[in-house]
Parts: structure tokens; C-alpha cells; sequence
């Protein structure tokens, strides 16, 4: 009788730790995975008014590495010179503030803070840029969301605070 209450104790334990690893390996998998290299498509994007201001924001090609609440993206740009430049940025997806410098040396800190949606399709990204103009600091604040809109497609929705209003860009990336 002993043997068979421990046999069902037992059963029990490994039917639960099953169960459990099921809910934690779904839980995981049901966040979107934004790992890839990914082309610019202006075709499909719509930058706003102004001609293409927000694809001068934007990169040319980015790969994305994701790993479990960490983000890498490295981003492939055509600077004023006509060359390729490569800047890679790393974030947790926690919603903490991650501060940078500016590499170019003409602004303040970047503030950047990256979260999730409440479904897990979305990357919501919160940034406040500092810099100074005319004696005088300003800040500029944007969000980006990034979403696949299928599984070789990403969009991302950014959207700028300006003194003249908000202006909004989508630009879209399709999966090399």
C-alpha cells in the first residue's frame, strides 16, 4: 500500500513538472521572434510628409538577433558622404531605460526604453533624445512599434514629437 501511494505521488509529481515546462515552452513561444537580417522596402513604406524624413532615420538593412529578453540590432545606414556605416545597439525588453552617448559628438544622451506588448507581437520602443540648440537643451521624444505583419514582413510604426506636431512613418522590411 506504501508503494502504491508513493508510485502515485511520484506519477503525480512527474505528470506536474510535464505540465508545468508545457506552460513556460508555450509561454515563451507565443512572443513574436524579430531575429533576421531584414531589407528596407519603400515601396511598401510610407514615410510621411516631407519626402522621405523618416527613411533618413531609418537603416537600409538591419539584422536582429534575439535571445530570450535580449535585443541586438545592427543597423546598416548611407551616411551624407555616400558610405555604408554600421551601428549596433543592444537593449533588454524589461521596459528598463537604457542610456547611450551620441557617437557623433552633437548631442546629449539617448534614453531608450524597450518593452512588449500585452499580446507578444508587438516591441514597443520609448526614446528621449537630448541635445542642445542655441545655448538651450531641448528633447525630442519617439516610439517605435515593431511588428510582423506576416512571418518574412516587419513593420515598424514610428512615430516623432516635433515642434510643428506629431509626424508618423512606417517603413517596412521584408526577410532576407
Amino acid at each position: 500500500m506504501k508503494r502504491n501511494v508513493t508510485l502515485q505521488f511520484l506519477t503525480l509529481a512527474v505528470l506536474m513538472a510535464f505540465l508545468i515546462l508545457e506552460q513556460n515552452s508555450f509561454a515563451q513561444g507565443s512572443k513574436a521572434n524579430f531575429s533576421g537580417t531584414w531589407a528596407f522596402n519603400e515601396s511598401k513604406s510610407s514615410l510621411g510628409e516631407g519626402g522621405g524624413g523618416g527613411f533618413r532615420r531609418g537603416a537600409s538593412q538591419m539584422t536582429v538577433t534575439q535571445e530570450g529578453m535580449n535585443l541586438t540590432i545592427a543597423r546598416v545606414r548611407t551616411n551624407r558622404d555616400g558610405e555604408q556605416t554600421t551601428t549596433t545597439d543592444k537593449y533588454t525588453m524589461d521596459g528598463k531605460e537604457i542610456v547611450s552617448e551620441s557617437s557623433s559628438g552633437r548631442g546629449g544622451p539617448t534614453k531608450t526604453s524597450v518593452s512588449w506588448s500585452a499580446d507578444g507581437k508587438t516591441i514597443n520602443f520609448a526614446v528621449t533624445r537630448t541635445f542642445e540648440r542655441e545655448g538651450q537643451t531641448m528633447e525630442m521624444k519617439s516610439s517605435e512599434a515593431w511588428t510582423l505583419t506576416d512571418a518574412r514582413t516587419l513593420s515598424i510604426v514610428s512615430t516623432f514629437n516635433t515642434p510643428n506636431g506629431e509626424m508618423k512613418t512606417t517603413l517596412v522590411y521584408d526577410k532576407k
